[in-house]
């Protein structure tokens, strides 16, 4: 454990998911390959999905409603409806194919359970302090098994924009009752979550499951309070 700088007493602790405490690069790749493949079912010829038909969807959705990029799932939605109604379809038959394709990427995207040392230290750490989930993602907690360590989950949306945005930090905050000085946030993204946490009063904890975490390499804006090895470091705290 590295410290940059004091830390205070802390009286709750607020974690990041994605790259936090599991790699998800390799997940999401899984469901998105996954969910191509099974949109081929709505297509005239399966070969018409594949994935640069989806990425110009996705590209087109986002330049006519920017304010998606804060929700995964409304954009995913969007997207999923506009290219399966350029398969096609109309109606109800289009809503009935974006519900199934949506459930079953939803599905697939969380299909894993967080590995057993990480669920361990959660486990102590909830003993000790409430949790709760900041993420900019739209994970199942309760499907890849951490729901039982967290108070609440917050998941970035249009009420909630993504971080480094202050609206799910400050939510969190009101939730748990604690001051702001008091929450430690752990997240691996320098500016999502170090920089988000930092400028919310919260104190911040870096911690990156899928990389190796050196500074030099990261896009730093400010520092954060501690630097961890391993998630288990909290329990030292």
């Amino acid at each position: 454990m590295i410290y940059y700088r004091k830390i205070g007493n802390i009286k709750a602790l607020t974690f990041d998911l994605d790259d936090t405490l599991y790699d998800n690069h390799p997940y999401i790749m899984r469901a998105e390959h996954a969910l191509i493949e099974f949109l081929g079912d709505f297509a005239p010829e399966p070969t018409h999905s594949h994935p640069a038909y989806w990425r110009e969807h996705r590209l087109t959705t986002l330049k006519n409603k920017p304010e998606l990029r804060s929700d995964m799932g409304m954009l995913r939605r969007e997207v999923l409806t506009s290219g399966i109604q350029a398969f096609g379809h109309t109606g109800q038959a289009l809503k009935s194919a974006v519900d199934e394709a949506f459930d079953f990427f939803y599905f697939e995207r969380s299909n894993f359970k967080v590995a057993e040392e990480v669920t361990q230290t959660l486990s102590k750490l909830a003993e000790r302090w409430p949790l709760v989930a900041i993420t900019n993602g739209n994970v199942n907690l309760e499907q890849i098994g951490i729901a039982d360590y967290f108070q609440k989950s917050f998941h970035a949306s249009l009420a909630f924009p993504m971080k480094p945005s202050g609206e799910m930090f400050k939510a969190a905050q009101q939730l748990l009752k604690r001051p702001n000085e008091s929450i430690l946030h752990v997240g691996d993204n320098l500016e999502k979550d170090v920089f988000g946490a930092k400028k919310a009063g919260f104190m911040s904890a870096w911690y990156a499951i899928n990389r190796p975490m050196n500074l030099s390499s990261e896009e730093t804006t400010v520092l954060p309070d501690i630097q961890l090895g391993h998630l288990s470091e909290l329990c030292d705290l």
